[in-house]
């Protein structure tokens, strides 16, 4: 065979890489993915800063553990009632406010290091109320991404999304661990004010963003938290994804295990249990660079099932090795199947909600998408004191593939879901 020319070898590349047309095509979305990108790693380095200042005045791991907790409930909490203001008031007016309060949170703590103030409960409190402002704040960005872009930019959008969450969960803390050991825990916070300012910057520059009803009419009065579940109720696929998501992340989430199966099956020590963490991360921002023929797929539904599928296995398998490379790849690709199906779970509830429910929706996705795995933490650490922790992986696999397949035969109609015809 005659060998392709050097111009089109680049070409052929980039189908596989991740899709940039999105940021070519609207500045608007250029600027609010750039602006959350930038914000975001600011959020993990104060995340991270939080905790270590947390630990250096009580000394108590349960200390440390209950920033989670803080954290965790009002996201849950808030999160619907989010989504509600988000479909009843001006988006654009929402991500301001919120991103702004968030900003105003981060100059308290950065303030209360200065001072020296140690006081637990004003750090617990403000993570508290920073998750309030993060639960108003991402319906309202997530909703406005369908009004920025066509419906065939939605996938490499989201993919483009998934990708910085990611990047940002990584070399978040890494960066925020290296500003505190050198320049102490205001100067982390200090950072985090300074990136929100291109989240605000980005929120600023866009148009009035009101919710609009089918008829492209605007939206008039309180949408109600009752209402948006109404909707999902008699929305089969839509619903659906939300089922396949809590399939994985709760019947098969090994991440509460990584420290006793760092001993037990690799006799590892805090290295281990940090690549254990580290691995499924990194599977999904490899998931998230090469994803430019993400756009190329229209059975969305199918999509879905078959990285769910994917998650579930590649679970069991991590489950039955007793290697630690071996363990790491498996993990790698359960993490990289895992960021397919957000692309293509997110796309679907954008393209195929009207446009005054997506606020609601998106609510609902960020309470699956925060207290999934935390009830998955719970079952595979049940589980695994019951039995043991191989038999909590491998049992934990094993159920997501026997769901995913309940969910395929008794919904029929979610596999043929076609990207060119959405039907919620």
């Amino acid at each position: 065979m005659p060998e392709a020319p050097p111009a089109a070898r680049p070409a052929q590349r980039t189908r596989y890489l991740a899709d940039i047309t999105p940021l070519r095509r609207s500045a608007d979305f250029r600027r609010l993915w750039a602006g959350n990108t930038v914000s975001w790693v600011g959020q993990q380095m104060t995340a991270l800063a939080v905790s270590l200042q947390v630990y250096a005045i009580t000394g108590s791991t349960f200390s440390v553990g209950l920033v989670g907790l803080c954290s965790l409930v009002p996201l849950i909490a808030a999160g619907l009632y989010g989504g509600a203001v988000a479909d009843t008031v001006d988006r654009r007016t929402l991500g301001l406010a919120s991103a702004s309060g968030a900003t105003l949170l981060s100059v308290v703590l950065a303030a209360a290091a200065l001072l020296d103030l140690r006081q637990v409960w004003l750090l617990y409190t403000v993570v508290a109320l920073q998750s309030v402002c993060f639960a108003m704040n991402s319906p309202a960005r997530s909703a406005m991404i369908p009004k920025l872009l066509s419906p065939e930019q939605l996938p490499a959008a989201n993919a483009l999304t998934s990708l910085t969450t990611n990047l940002g969960l990584m070399g978040g803390p890494m960066l925020g661990g290296a500003v505190v050991g050198l320049w102490g825990f205001q100067a982390a916070y200090l950072v985090d004010v300074v990136s929100f300012a291109f989240a605000l910057y980005a929120m600023w520059r866009l148009p009035s963003m009101r919710p609009e009803k089918s008829d492209g009419r605007p939206g008039k009065g309180r949408a109600s938290v009752r209402g948006g579940l109404r909707f999902l109720v008699t929305r089969p696929n839509l619903r659906i994804t939300f089922l396949a998501d809590l399939a994985a992340m709760v019947l098969a989430q090994p991440r509460a295990l990584f420290p006793a199966i760092a001993g037990l099956w690799y006799g590892g020590d805090t290295k281990t249990v940090g690549l254990l963490v580290a691995a499924p991360a990194v599977g999904a921002v490899l998931g998230g660079l090469f994803s430019g023929w993400l756009g190329r797929i229209h059975r969305h539904g199918l999509a879905v099932l078959l990285s769910v599928g994917g998650w579930g296995a590649a679970v069991t398998v991590f489950g039955l090795s007793r290697n630690l490379w071996l363990g790491l790849l498996f993990l790698g690709l359960a993490g990289c199947a895992d960021s397919i199906s957000a692309v293509f779970r997110t796309t679907m509830l954008q393209a195929a909600t009207p446009d005054d429910m997506r606020g609601r929706l998106q609510g609902v996705f960020i309470v699956v998408v925060a207290g999934g795995p935390r009830l998955g933490d719970f079952l595979a650490g049940s589980a695994a004191d019951l039995a043991s922790p191989s038999w909590a992986v491998v049992g934990g696999g094993l159920a997501c593939l026997a769901a995913t397949a309940l969910i395929a035969v008794q919904w029929r109609n979610f596999a043929r879901y076609d990207a060119r015809s959405p039907q919620p």
